[in-house]
């Protein structure tokens, strides 16, 4: 493991392999993590574990804090993904050495796997928890003047870095003020998600609730379960004290518009 100037370099244990098109364009034993500063981290392969053949220079960029940038455009048949990967063949001092080494843009490619594991969003970090509790706390959740929510038994989830997410049975939420929402997102650590909106007379808060139907296995403990938006409901009530509104990447306020 090499750290300098905020960078973390690391070998991983995992087998990983991305695939665009149909094609696997990258398959290796021997990836490394990098965490650049404020960065999630990517997965750097061994040129040797990439095929170059699908790749072809495409630029630079000369303002890359790690040292000159060479980019890549990966082209499957008809698919090209321009500036899709890039590599760096003198590291700036303070860098860790990459040279050797590829990174492919995780957005650009259709999918991602850890040994068979279909993985979304960004790599998996080591570093960071994602922990499920069952409770006996009491949650209550208001929006547009209305309690949507009152459990005495959630599952709090606890992950690095972010606000507890208070998950709660469906039988202890007013799913006739729910509205499903088309809106769906996915998460390295607990799988895909889709939305609810809460809607009150004719006014509807857009995506403020969320469950995933089917976690993966580490989060089987949430399944189901509904999550509200903390940050835009109008209260959260935990064992009858009014909760701050946590401060975070989802700080805004709700969308409110009015439906027939």
């Amino acid at each position: 493991m090499a750290i300098t100037d905020g960078y973390r370099f690391e070998s991983s244990p995992r087998w990983v392999r991305t695939v665009l098109n149909g094609t696997t364009v990258a398959d290796s034993r021997r990836v490394k993590l990098l965490w650049e500063p404020d960065r999630l981290p990517v997965y750097c392969f061994p040129a040797e574990d990439v095929r170059m053949d699908l790749l072809r220079r495409s630029g630079e960029r000369e303002d890359d804090p790690k040292g000159p940038t060479a980019l890549w455009t990966v082209q499957v048949g008809d698919r090209v993904a321009a500036d899709a990967a890039w590599s760096v063949e003198r590291p700036s001092e303070g860098c860790p050495d990459i040279s050797g080494y590829v990174v492919l843009s995780w957005r650009d490619m259709d999918t991602w796997y850890e040994e068979d594991d279909e993985v979304y969003v960004h790599p998996r970090d080591p570093y960071h928890r994602v922990d499920v509790m069952r409770s006996s706390r009491h949650v209550r959740v208001e929006m547009l003047g209305e309690t949507i929510a009152d459990t005495g038994r959630p599952s709090l989830l606890f992950e690095t870095g972010l606000p507890t997410r208070y998950y709660i049975p469906r039988r202890d939420v007013r799913m006739d003020m729910l509205a499903p929402s088309s809106t769906m997102t996915q998460c390295p650590y607990k799988g895909r998600a889709t939305y609810f909106g809460v809607r009150v007379g004719n006014r509807l808060a857009r995506d403020l609730v969320w469950t995933y139907q089917f976690p993966i296995p580490e989060c089987t403990k949430i399944e189901n379960l509904l999550c509200f938006y903390d940050e835009r409901v109008d209260a959260v009530y935990v064992d009858g004290e009014r909760q701050e509104k946590p401060v975070s990447p989802w700080s805004r306020p709700p969308v409110i518009v009015d439906v027939e």
